[in-house]
């Protein structure tokens, strides 16, 4: 792909007249993924009474090259996401001349936290204290604009399952979504959850994004502001947009079955 087509952005009509061929039959691929994807969020929408401007599609494009995203991009992707921050830096760095707002969701070392404040607009996946220092001292030294986070919940671990996976038990979200408010250069803007693999909720995303639902709610007592609900993805999105996720973040349907990871 020419440097053209990653920016600076030249507007949907010059951006496609710049693709070769086998860009275009992406394009063409892509674009005919997302007016499925489309549709089952305003049916989703519909069903639940509510506007689909309620609801973000995030299009979650790890394992995928940095071409797929200038091309979601034309085709009016406004939100991305990355879950490995060796990927994501360069991704980030090649499409930086592209309207796009990046969201890291993966799995965070505290090491990684100066790299990501880089390229990210949004983390999806604060789960513990230091990692809330660590990406606070990384915005300092950056001198950017707040970091927006989100805590990421583990509604397993509210059964006392899945200690080892990421994201906090229900009952420690409060705590950390107060550290987040009160740290400089970071922004409590919600909560995030992947549907559970253990526990009573297992296998039924409906109950539990109802269950995220209702601590959303609890964070948003106290933090008004925080109305992000960053939930469902391929498989589940109707259920979670049926809860009131604001949120939705998809792979898979958009950019076809992942390349296994190198």
């Amino acid at each position: 792909m020419t440097n053209d087509i990653y920016g600076p952005f030249p507007g949907a009509p010059a951006f496609a007249a710049g693709l070769t061929g086998a860009q275009r039959a992406r394009s063409e691929q892509l674009a005919a993924n997302l007016e499925v994807v489309e549709r089952r969020i305003a049916d989703a929408c519909a069903a639940a009474g509510r506007p689909r401007e309620e609801v973000t599609l995030i299009v979650v494009t790890k394992t995928y090259p940095a071409e797929d995203t200038a091309l979601l991009a034309g085709l009016g992707v406004t939100d991305v996401a990355e879950n490995r921050d060796q990927d994501a830096g360069p991704k980030a760095e090649q499409c930086v001349n592209l309207p796009l707002t990046w969201h890291f969701v993966g799995q965070l070392q505290t090491n990684k936290a100066r790299s990501v404040v880089r390229y990210a607009d949004l983390v999806h996946s604060v789960d513990r204290g230091r990692l809330v220092d660590s990406l606070a001292a990384a915005v300092r030294a950056a001198e950017r604009p707040p970091l927006g986070c989100l805590v990421q919940v583990a509604l397993d671990k509210e059964a006392g399952e899945g200690e080892h996976r990421a994201g906090v038990a229900p009952s420690e979200v409060l705590a950390l979504a107060d550290r987040i408010a009160d740290t400089p250069g970071l922004r409590l803007d919600g909560v995030m959850t992947v549907a559970p693999l253990a526990g009573p909720l297992a296998g039924d995303p409906a109950r539990a994004f109802e269950r995220l639902a209702e601590i959303a709610s609890a964070v948003r007592a106290t933090h008004p502001a925080a109305t992000m609900v960053s939930a469902g993805m391929s498989g589940d999105l109707e259920q979670a947009i049926g809860t009131g996720a604001t949120h939705v973040r998809v792979g898979t349907a958009v950019l076809g079955v992942r390349s296994p990871l190198g």
